[in-house]
């Protein structure tokens, strides 16, 4: 077996959640001391790891960007966390391939950097690695995420995802209780959420762009059959592809809900508690990474972009450092049923691929 799978392999038994990745973390740390890189632990007092060599020539940081945590699962009526989305595959790639570019001395200009980063599945992994300084000295950023196999099959890849924007928004509804015979006393909460329900599904944005706002979680009872209940707690889900969509499906969204509220009498107390930029990707970026693909797999490798209503938490990274050049790029690996699916598994030959065109591109811009 080679190291990179080995080192799958590990990372793949020990899976954590966010911010409770310490044997991942403390694994990938050491890896990265023993091959040469100035590592620094705990990144903004969390799991988060930076490594860092420096060649000695000017030229630009080039930071390779991995995710480490697990997802939470219930299997069998047991809490428990489990590699489902396929950040240790990652993690291994981007160590091995950084590992390798040192040992063959591939980097002559400027500097490597590596992010090791916790809570990419929490949403705010990333926002704790820009607390922490983790790019206030990069120029160029690379991510990568595998592919389920209706995107991208083994032996290709993806020089660009574009993932959406996405949101959470939590509402608590507070009506007034009474006797379910005489409602005229009261009003009554699920019929507040859902009039909210409806005036957000009456939302009309231009149809021409990709975007969506649906009901995700509705809690709500009085304790008995035959009285009004005074509050419900409900969740949207609202996803759009471009950022200034997102801009204006949110305002729309809150809106609505207040709108649905009171139209019934109750009032709403609105947060957005979660909130996950669009990608923001540099066409140069992009083109190298086309490039590196092509190298490796040939023309035939080398799939579209990847449009997707997925989030990722990378673009926090380019939203708060708007001159920082990105690339995110996409591994085909045949992963089924699908990512975060409880039994999701892939052909892991396919890391070796991911290995390479990680070296390739980074030769190209650092070399």
């Amino acid at each position: 077996m080679s190291l990179l799978l080995e080192r799958y392999h590990h990372l793949h038994t020990i899976p954590e959640v966010g911010f409770q990745e310490m044997k991942t973390s403390a694994y990938l740390a050491d890896q990265l001391e023993k091959a040469g890189f100035a590592t620094t632990r705990n990144v903004g007092d969390t799991t988060g790891i930076i490594g860092v060599f420096d060649s000695g020539v000017a030229g630009p940081t080039l930071a390779l960007r991995a995710d480490m945590d697990a997802l939470g699962h219930v299997i069998d009526g047991v809490h428990c966390a489990r590699h489902t989305c396929g950040h240790d595959a990652h993690s291994s790639m981007v160590l091995t391939a950084a590992e390798e570019l040192l040992q063959e001395k591939a980097i002559t200009k400027g500097r490597l950097k590596v992010i090791f980063q916790p809570a990419e599945e929490l949403g705010t992994g990333a926002l704790a690695m820009i607390k922490g300084g983790a790019i206030d000295d990069v120029d160029i950023l690379l991510g990568l995420h595998i592919r389920p196999a209706e995107e991208c099959k083994m032996g290709q890849a993806s020089p660009a995802i574009h993932y959406s924007a996405s949101g959470t928004v939590e509402t608590r509804i507070t009506g007034v209780p009474a006797h379910g015979a005489r409602p005229h006393l009261g009003v009554n909460a699920i019929q507040a959420a859902v009039s909210a329900i409806h005036t957000v599904n009456n939302i009309r944005l231009d149809p021409n762009l990709s975007c969506s706002a649906k009901a995700t979680r509705f809690l709500c009872d009085s304790g008995v059959t035959n009285a009004i209940p005074a509050e419900a707690l409900i969740c949207w889900d609202i996803r759009a592809q471009f950022n200034p969509v997102m801009d204006e499906l949110k305002a729309k969204v809150l809106q609505a809900i207040q709108n649905g509220v009171s139209a019934i009498g109750a009032k709403a107390d609105v947060k957005l508690v979660k909130e996950i930029p669009a990608a923001e990707l540099t066409d140069e970026i992009t083109s190298v990474l086309t490039e590196s693909i092509r190298e490796v797999l040939g023309e035939a490798g080398v799939t579209a972009p990847i449009y997707t209503p997925g989030g990722e938490d990378f673009f926090f990274y380019t939203r708060e450092k708007p001159s920082l050049k990105a690339g995110f790029w996409g591994l085909g690996v045949n992963a089924v049923p699908g990512l975060h699916h409880p039994d999701m598994h892939f052909d892991t030959d396919a890391l070796e691929n991911g290995v390479k065109i990680l070296k390739i591109a980074t030769k190209k811009l650092l070399g």
